[in-house]
């Protein structure tokens, strides 16, 4: 499996549907947008089968970190960092749900988030639950936010410890 960036002329938004009508949205209306904008970046992930159709995707960018909603351990070690990596959403059509793609996708994303960190120096990879899946994310290792329980992070050092880099 590899995931590829989003492409407007080859894959089929239309049909994807993960139950969640924001995600969809944002995959059929904003995503191809805010790629050529440099907001964000959306990979997915093909079906073999039939490459136009979309097992899953995720969304990339940066964010700005609220330090005072960090365990105040880390806000004395990154007490210099303003900015950190964002996965902002993360999806599977319902066809393909509770089959692993959910973990595989996340993994995927943090491999590239940390290869970027190579590049770009940050200190967390931040996510943003939708429809109550905190669990999912705590289940791979992510913690919550103080102040937004939905609003989880993994510090790079855990990142690298969980890929067995």
């Amino acid at each position: 499996m590899i995931t590829v960036p989003l492409d407007k002329n080859k894959h089929d938004r239309k049909r994807f549907d993960c139950g969640v009508e924001p995600l969809n949205n944002y995959l059929r209306l904003m995503a191809q947008q805010q790629s050529s904008k440099d907001n964000t970046r959306t990979f997915v992930l093909e079906d073999q089968q039939q490459t136009t159709f979309i097992i899953g995707y995720y969304t990339l960018t940066m964010t700005t970190l609220n330090l005072s909603a960090l365990p105040q351990k880390l806000q004395k070690k990154h007490q210099n960092a303003q900015a950190t990596a964002l996965i902002a959403r993360l999806a599977i059509d319902k066809r393909y749900a509770q089959q692993g793609y959910g973990e595989w996708l996340l993994i995927d994303a943090l491999h590239k988030l940390l290869a970027a960190s190579d590049t770009v120096a940050f200190p967390l990879i931040m996510v943003d639950a939708k429809q109550g899946v905190a669990k999912f994310y705590e289940k791979m290792g992510f913690s919550s936010f103080l102040d937004e329980p939905n609003k989880l992070f993994m510090t790079l050092m855990d990142v690298r410890r969980s890929l067995g880099q």
